[in-house]
């Protein structure tokens, strides 16, 4: 095992707990704490509503079927008006994608090699079996966006 694989490895490892971790289980978590915390404060706090809700359970059921719709009207809003936003902002920051891009134009350009367009054409085959190394001995990361060698610095 080589040390970039192996490195590699703990770092995709350490990106799927992260997300597992923030995107489900503390989203449970919290959204239950949440419920939890609202019902102390509000329930204990306010005597009419004490009658109204004298179970946990019926405000939480209570809690969810208002919550969740407002949530869906933000999240549609915010996909709505922000997205674009968040999307020109990661384009921006994407450089495998200006790689990829630059490729595109130089090969309607014709300034692509057939060397270029086998390298270009390995890389996308592997990342199509679902190899972990897009490059072997060959990057794609010369300043100008062209294909090189990577001993060629």
């Amino acid at each position: 095992m080589s040390v970039s694989f192996s490195t590699d490895w703990f770092r995709r490892r350490w990106l799927d707990f992260r997300n597992g971790h923030s995107i489900y289980l503390v989203f449970a978590m919290t959204f239950a704490n949440f419920i939890t915390i609202q019902y102390k404060l509000l329930i204990d706090t306010v005597p009419y509503l004490r009658g109204i809700f004298d179970s946990i359970w019926i405000f939480a059921l209570m809690f969810v079927l208002i919550y969740v719709p407002v949530s869906i009207v933000l999240g549609y809003w915010h996909r709505k008006s922000q997205w674009k936003v968040e999307q020109d902002a990661l384009f921006r920051e994407n450089k495998v994608g200006a790689i990829m891009w630059m490729y595109v134009i130089d090969l309607i350009e014709g300034k692509v090699s057939e060397e270029d367009k086998k390298l270009m054409r390995e890389a996308l085959l592997r990342i199509t079996r679902g190899e972990t190394r897009l490059y072997g001995t060959k990057k794609l990361s010369d300043k100008e966006g062209k294909i090189r060698d990577s001993h060629d610095k």
